[in-house]
């Protein structure tokens, strides 16, 4: 991404947010600095990609609020989720002993992790507060290996550009782009509060995403697809949530 000075960003005005004109200007803008998210169509286009192009070129390396250990939700909210199958249960039966984490695409070293695997690997935890589009949030302490070591372990190769990543639930889909999968918050998360990531709040492996709205931490993780282009992919809006009426990008 070519860089560009916060006073660059003001004198050119992408970050102007008043009236139809300054949206358009800004839409030309981020096209030139390559920012314009997938789901840009449509009337909302231009706010989402002034939203996402000015999160990127002013926060890209900004770090999500931690939190101490006694601000930890006592009760956390786990929200419905639609009935996970019987392969689901079944992989459940045997602990996640068989739990795969595919790794395909745009990679020099496509692989399979097994959960164990997984946990094998450089750990980090973050206590972050999930926040819900529905209005409801919680404060986690979350623990996992670093979307970034994995992504090194397979070889995503230089021009890639997103990570598709998927749910166990065949519908449930998302993608982000690379300044999320290498950031240092960005987790392949097995634990929570000091113990196994519990089923209802994604176990036995989620993506945890704290830069975003929790629909972007999609549960029950089985595959990421390493790609520069998501045209290919449903839509071509990015992933599911566009595709059922919510934004791409929905940074926090």
């Amino acid at each position: 991404m070519s860089k560009l000075s916060r006073r660059q960003l003001i004198t050119t005005g992408l970050a102007a947010t008043a009236g139809a004109s300054g949206l358009v200007v800004a839409a030309r803008l981020a096209d030139r600095y390559g920012l314009i998210p997938p789901d840009f169509g449509g009337i909302y286009g231009p706010g989402e990609t002034l939203t996402y192009a000015a999160q990127r070129l002013l926060t890209r390396h900004s770090l999500a609020r931690e939190f101490s250990q006694r601000q930890i939700s006592r009760d956390p909210f786990a929200n419905e989720v639609a009935p996970l199958g019987e392969e689901f249960h079944r992989l459940q039966q045997g602990a996640f002993s068989d739990w795969l984490l595919t790794v395909d695409g745009m990679v020099t070293r496509p692989a399979s992790f097994s959960l164990a695997e997984l946990k094998s690997f450089p750990r980090r935890s973050h206590i972050t507060m999930i926040q819900c589009e529905e209005g409801w949030s919680y404060i986690g302490e979350w623990t996992g290996v670093p979307l970034s070591h994995v992504l090194e372990l397979v070889g995503a190769l230089p021009q890639v550009r997103y990570v598709v990543y998927r749910s166990i639930q065949p519908d449930w889909w998302e993608s982000i782009d690379m300044a999320d999968a290498l950031h240092p918050q960005t987790l392949l998360a097995h634990g929570m509060n000091g113990s196994e990531l519990p089923v209802r709040f994604g176990g036995p492996l989620r993506l945890r995403l704290p830069r975003q709205l929790g629909y972007k931490s999609v549960k029950y993780l089985t595959r990421l697809t390493i790609t520069d282009n998501l045209k290919q992919f449903g839509k071509g809006l990015g992933s599911a949530s566009p595709e059922g009426g919510y934004a791409w990008y929905a940074g926090i």
